[in-house]
């Protein structure tokens, strides 16, 4: 086999590096930003903790907002992949509420002070508050449409209308997600009783 020429050696290297220091970056800027919120944070917080220089910084973003985006965004990624993707079988409303449930709650968790800072920046930068709405949004609207569609198939005979029980229920989660729980038995016992809660209102059986 032909093997590649040194340029092409040389450039995947450096396409390689570039791609680690974006990525050490990244990821440095959302523990300063989590741990000092939007304000307080300066491009030179982020650089020290990545280790890297200023001009370094800006062969990849133009200001500490572009950066805050990008984080954002990757946390939005995250939140919606971990929420929106479960292993349980989509046409058992049990499993899949139990499967959702802890979901929600470790990722709510996981990126909890990130979550506070993006809805504070959300208030004043309309490219943040795109993010915020779509963090916010996108579950609730997935929510309403399962709901209508179990009530529909006579699964479930819900206790008010869909929206007001997503809203009841996201904000349900969001409160436990605050506990901050990293014990296993409290977090199992955790889902348990918020998923038995899911459930009630959305009169559903769990011995179904």
């Amino acid at each position: 086999m032909t093997q590649p020429a040194a340029w092409a050696r040389a450039r995947s290297i450096r396409m390689g590096k570039e791609h680690v220091t974006k990525t050490d970056l990244l990821t440095h800027a959302a523990e300063v930003f989590a741990a000092r919120g939007y304000a307080r944070t300066t491009i030179a917080d982020i650089t020290e903790a990545a280790g890297v220089s200023r001009p370094s910084f800006y062969l990849y973003f133009t200001s500490k907002a572009d950066i805050f985006e990008s984080v954002a965004a990757a946390v939005r990624d995250d939140f919606l992949a971990a929420h929106e993707t479960t292993d349980a079988d989509e046409d058992d409303p049990v499993a899949l509420g139990r499967a959702s449930t802890a979901a929600f709650l470790r990722a709510y968790t996981a990126h909890l002070d990130l979550m506070t800072v993006i809805e504070h920046q959300s208030l004043s930068d309309p490219g943040i508050a795109g993010i915020w709405q779509e963090i916010q949004g996108r579950p609730r609207s997935r929510m309403v449409r399962y709901l209508r569609q179990l009530t529909a198939d006579g699964i479930a005979h819900p206790a008010a209308d869909p929206e007001s029980i997503a809203e009841a229920v996201l904000g349900m989660f969001e409160r436990f997600a605050r506990r901050r729980i990293s014990d296993t038995a409290e977090f199992d016992h955790a889902v348990d009783v918020m998923t038995s809660m899911y459930l009630r209102l959305l009169g559903i059986d769990p011995e179904r």
